[in-house]
């Protein structure tokens, strides 16, 4: 049943192959979806050498630099990151089959509610050949096909992963199918797939997820860009605030869950915000603020902001500063202007952290914390599809539980409606 990805298939050919592969993939055991698991590991490590290869190649024709560049790179650490991945997923409980609910009613029929897998899933992203792994293995781990649209940038190491992961013996033919790039032709097909597709789960910017929500005809969960943002109360241990305001905006600049914007409360703000306006700019970091930040840090390279920029998801090394009256002040402020995605307050008093974990309405919400762990390895899923920023079916890091739906099965003995 192995096979390698055939380029040359229409879209509407591999659609038609994932269904097919679906059912297959639905009546699989735990144990053979865990032993395809560890054969990709290893098979991911094993062509090490070929997957850096067609990485390079995109990056040499990608003309990216900076945190765009870091988002497609691949190297050895990364590559064992990717099958230290999919063994997690592999050691994870299986959902499929779970009893969710279970009773008996008067007439004597039996009903119990289970999880059962999506079917086919048909994810759209930009850049980050790691996720084309993620995915696939979140996928197959609870039963569903998947159909990948990456981009176009990272065609080639995209389509070096799914050859290799495709090639595993005992892998169903179109249970990881990946389209073309070339044009945008193929997104359109996808997200018109209804019928053939059962959800589609765009990740990348806020023009794409806001184009697939606007135009797919197959349901949707929408996957959220990150406009992060980090609170710095008046009883903050400041030297604790340097260490998260630097590690969610520096540690890795190009992902969604890197803090944006940075609120201090006014008490605190003549003291804090020379000193960590001076610790950005030092890790590199451009600087903007509002009027109150910028007459704080006169001395420092603090350039101006507009309306629109608070709503903005930089991912790059940059951050805006704001100036808060109190813990209320930053709750609407992060209500108003954030992404709904992952918000963090810094705050030895617990009544304004428990305040700020009840009333910022995003999927993560920290107290003490870096807006970095908003992950699903970093949550213990193994990995994720994604980071919902919606209310329906799932929000937050989602993986193999939310990549299930359910199903009623109902036991009698011959019993009828009166």
């Amino acid at each position: 049943m192995a096979t390698t990805v055939t380029t040359a298939l229409s879209t509407q050919e591999k659609l038609l192959r994932a269904r097919a592969a679906s059912s297959k993939l639905a009546q699989l055991s735990t144990a053979e979806k865990n032993a395809l698991l560890l054969a990709m590991a290893e098979a991911i490590e094993a062509h090490e050498s070929s997957i850096l290869a067609a990485n390079r190649e995109d990056i040499e024709r990608s003309g990216l630099e900076g945190a765009l560049r870091d988002r497609l790179l691949l190297n050895s650490s990364r590559v064992r990151d990717m099958a230290r991945g999919v063994r997690e997923v592999a050691a994870l409980p299986d959902p499929i089959g779970e009893i969710l609910a279970e009773w008996t009613k008067s007439n004597g029929l039996h009903i119990r509610k289970v999880r059962v897998p999506l079917g086919v899933v048909g994810i759209i992203y930009e850049s980050r050949p790691n996720v084309t792994v993620d995915t696939a293995v979140l996928a197959l781990k609870t039963g569903n096909a998947i159909v990948l649209r990456g981009g176009k940038e990272a065609a080639r190491s995209n389509q070096r992963l799914v050859e290799i992961m495709s090639a595993v013996p005992g892998v169903p033919e179109g249970a990881i199918e990946l389209l073309d790039t070339s044009t945008r032709q193929s997104v359109h097909e996808l997200i018109k797939a209804r019928g053939l597709v059962d959800v589609i789960i765009p990740r990348g910017g806020a023009g794409l997820i806001t184009f697939v929500t606007e135009n797919s005809s197959v349901p949707v969960i929408e996957t959220g860009a990150g406009n992060c943002h980090i609170f710095v109360d008046a009883s903050a241990d400041l030297d604790m605030a340097d260490c998260i305001v630097i590690n969610a905006k520096t540690q890795r600049p190009s992902v969604c869950n890197a803090a944006e914007k940075l609120l201090v409360h006014e008490s605190v703000a003549a003291e804090y915000i020379p000193r960590i306006v001076q610790k950005l700019i030092d890790a590199g970091v451009e600087v903007r603020g509002d009027g109150k930040t910028r007459t704080l840090a006169a001395a420092l390279p603090v350039g101006p902001t507009v309306e629109q920029e608070w709503y903005e998801e930089y991912l790059r090394l940059c951050m805006a500063i704001a100036v808060v009256a109190d813990v209320d002040d930053a709750i609407a402020h992060i209500n108003k202007y954030s992404t709904k995605h992952s918000d963090s307050i810094v705050t030895r008093d617990e009544t304004n952290a428990r305040k700020f974990l009840r009333e910022v309405d995003s999927a993560a919400v920290y107290w003490n914390a870096s807006t970095r762990f908003t992950d699903g390895g970093e949550f213990g899923f193994g990995a994720e599809m994604g980071i919902s920023t919606q209310k329906l079916h799932c929000r937050g890091p989602f993986a193999l539980a939310e990549l299930t739906s359910s199903k009623y099965e109902i036991v009698g003995t011959g019993q009828i409606r009166p």
